[in-house]
């Protein structure tokens, strides 16, 4: 698998982190209502959030693949 490939499937995954931080958000906010709970799939959201993010600064500056 060439390197391009590899981090076409890591940003892929971050995607993925983010559309589960949406719906764990969303389901904080509007779906839960005990407090214990509701703050720990906030933080779960928050903790899928900040994963996407550094992966995709990981693929930006990692700079274009030469081939």
């Amino acid at each position: 698998m060439s390197i391009a490939l590899m981090k076409m499937w890591i940003s892929f995954a971050s995607m993925g982190f983010m559309f589960i931080a949406i719906i764990l958000i969303y389901l904080s906010r509007f779906k839960l209502k005990n407090g214990i709970i509701k703050n720990i799939v906030t933080l779960f959201a928050y903790i899928f959030m900040i994963l996407a993010g550094i992966i995709i600064l990981f693929v930006v500056f990692s700079g274009p693949v030469s081939e």
